[in-house]
């Protein structure tokens, strides 16, 4: 996160922060889907990219493509492949709204709004180049593209979230990628990782952005020792995502069985570290439904259950000091629910064999604990001198 001392109200645009929080809104949705979609093995439902069996919108039967290539790749389940397409959609919504919020915030600076645009315009012209084939000067046009907004975010200051926006809309242009990729890719489980990250990435890039633009300050004595412990949960609860991430595109949510807090019968059952967190195995292998033997599923399931312990540990020592400081009580309270309640999702995940509305939710906890975490962070600030 780009942390700033003064507000940047002033110079923003007047919308620019009502226009921030629906694109967190927007992220949010897309977050919370795209799991609907990851869990219901709907992934690879468009086996191409960007369009669904080359349509713009997805096919509602499969005699409608009959004739396209991909139907040779996967055939067609229209239940699914909406899903698919839909995630797509609302992910390209997204991005447009963050290239708005990039422009607006950079067009002040001298060619800003011509270097973000120009930035756009070649990543926008590597897709159909991608489509026809041309993936060598497509993936060329995406780094140029990707290039010129890092400049950007080098060069720029943050008084008026130039930075911050720059950033992000690069974030998401890479997301966009990893997208393909997981289609291409057949689910590749660093890719799908990668997605999640990327996901929730921007999701907190946003949600900073839209609280620094709204200006509404949390004043306390022990606003810098709590804004420590903070990055330090943060850290903690990104690679805990991660490892999530890992866990699900492996296929070891339910490695032991459907116990806890045992595995498989025991509590430190046969597992294999080194087989389990190999990550790049090669292009051409469809990872749909995993490739793993269970001892090295096993290994990522205990990985995720010992580093919820670290996160529920450390969080909630920041929801005891949150619960001690003026001011921040009701956020001690939020962070110690949201807390307790992801910790039942993710034992109900295991105890229930995984269904789909709770997988969903579990999801949905991640995100929201890292709203708090990110709001805390960008609005707490030590009273003045």
């Amino acid at each position: 996160m780009m942390l700033m001392s003064s507000s940047p109200r002033s110079v923003l645009y007047r919308h620019f922060h009502r226009i921030a929080w629906l694109a967190v809104a927007l992220a949010a949705c897309v977050i919370v889907f795209g799991a609907f979609v990851r869990l219901s093995n709907a992934g690879l439902s468009c086996p191409d990219w960007p369009t669904c069996y080359g349509q713009v919108a997805w096919p509602t039967n499969a005699a409608q493509v009959t004739d396209h290539a991909a139907t040779a790749i996967r055939p067609v389940v229209p239940h699914k492949a909406w899903r698919e397409q839909f995630h797509r959609m609302i992910a390209g919504s997204l991005g447009v709204l963050v290239l708005v919020l990039a422009l607006l915030a950079t067009r002040k600076r001298p060619q800003g709004w011509q270097h973000v645009i120009g930035a756009a315009l070649a990543v926008a012209l590597a897709i159909p180049l991608y489509m026809r084939g041309q993936h060598g000067a497509a993936s060329a046009l995406a780094v140029l593209g990707e290039a010129l907004l890092l400049l950007g975010v080098v060069r720029w200051s943050n008084v008026d979230l130039a930075r911050s926006a720059t950033l992000t809309l690069a974030v998401i242009i890479f997301q966009a990628l990893l997208g393909m990729w997981t289609v291409t890719w057949l689910l590749k489980p660093i890719v799908v990782m990668g997605h999640l990250l990327g996901g929730l990435t921007t999701f907190a890039l946003l949600s900073w952005m839209a609280w620094r633009a709204t200006d509404i300050p949390l004043i306390s004595g022990d606003a810098r020792k709590l804004r420590r412990l903070l990055l330090i949960g943060l850290g903690l609860l990104m690679v805990q995502i991660a490892l999530g991430g890992w866990t699900s595109a492996n296929y070891a949510a339910l490695a032991c069985g459907a116990e806890f807090p045992k595995c498989a019968g025991a509590w430190w059952p046969q597992h294999d570290f080194a087989e389990g967190f190999v990550l790049w195995r090669g292009i051409g292998v469809d990872y749909e439904g995993g490739v793993l033997d269970n001892t090295a599923r096993v290994a990522i399931q205990l990985a995720h259950r010992l580093m919820a312990v670290l996160v529920f540990g450390h969080l909630l020592a920041v929801a005891a000091r949150l619960l001690r400081s003026p001011g921040l009580r009701g956020w001690g309270v939020l962070l110690g629910l949201l807390l307790c309640t992801q910790v039942g999702l993710g034992i109900a995940n295991v105890m229930l064999s995984l269904p789909l509305h709770i997988a969903v939710l579990h999801n949905a906890g991640a995100t929201a604990l890292l709203f708090v975490l990110v709001t805390l962070l960008a609005r707490l600030r030590p009273p003045e001198a």
